[in-house]
């Protein structure tokens, strides 16, 4: 066993800082997720892939860094007949304000949807808001910290709600702690939201729980854990 971070986060922490993969095609195949999850992200002109399967399987699955991997036929390639594929979205990131935390940690919310699916797929989830909504914090795909917010439908519908909510969410990390947020392109109120807080796009990702027959990890064992990266060109 080993607690070293998964390979994928340093990928995502270069695009924070503005340096991504070279936009030749390729595709970067990494080992799986904990959890038994895997996942496909692209940046541009480059895929980068978290799965059990081989450089082999993955480029004969039709792969690419141009689109490929995220096409639905290379998706139902990646998850098989059985598992299950998450929708595609918008990775963004910006960086945490600091300062006196502006939003109450909330305790009483377990049973929130929100709630309930952050934990079903991340890990040391918060949760915290006030009268406008919630916000989830976690360590999400690759260790990243990700943030999920929704607002209250009850409360009153106002102009720039949910972009004092993600201001003061900004407050929750040290400064200049690199915050990850997964949108939904077609959900345009977030993204706009989002956007205009000072999240930038930086890709987009589909996460999945495969099922189906596995390798022998013996024959494969450099995939298991934080090891190392196989590129196809």
């Amino acid at each position: 066993m080993t607690d070293a971070p998964h390979p994928l986060l340093t990928h995502l922490l270069a695009a924070a800082e503005g340096r991504f993969p070279p936009a030749d095609g390729g595709v970067t195949v990494l080992p799986p997720l904990p959890g038994g999850l895997e996942c496909s992200v692209a940046f541009t002109g480059h895929a980068v892939i978290a799965t059990a399967q081989d450089a082999e399987q993955v480029a004969a699955a039709g792969a690419d860094g141009f689109g490929g991997s995220l096409a639905p036929r290379f998706l139902l390639r990646l998850a098989g007949p059985e598992g299950w594929i998450g929708v595609t979205d918008a990775t963004l990131t910006a960086r945490a304000t600091g300062g006196p935390p502006r939003l109450d940690t909330l305790h009483h919310l377990d049973d929130h949807p929100r709630v309930r699916f952050a934990r079903s797929l991340r890990s040391r989830v918060t949760v915290h808001g006030d009268e406008r909504g919630l916000v989830t914090l976690a360590e999400g795909l690759a260790g990243r910290r990700e943030l999920g917010i929704e607002l209250d439908p009850a409360h009153p519908q106002g102009r720039g709600r949910g972009r004092s909510l993600l201001r003061d969410a900004l407050t929750l990390l040290p400064a200049g702690t690199p915050l990850f947020a997964a949108v939904a392109p077609g959900n345009a109120r977030s993204l706009r939201a989002f956007l205009a807080t000072g999240f930038t796009p930086v890709g987009s990702e589909v996460l999945l729980r495969p099922a189906r027959e596995r390798a022998d990890p013996t024959r494969r064992g450099q995939l298991g854990g934080g090891g190392g990266a196989l590129r196809l060109t």
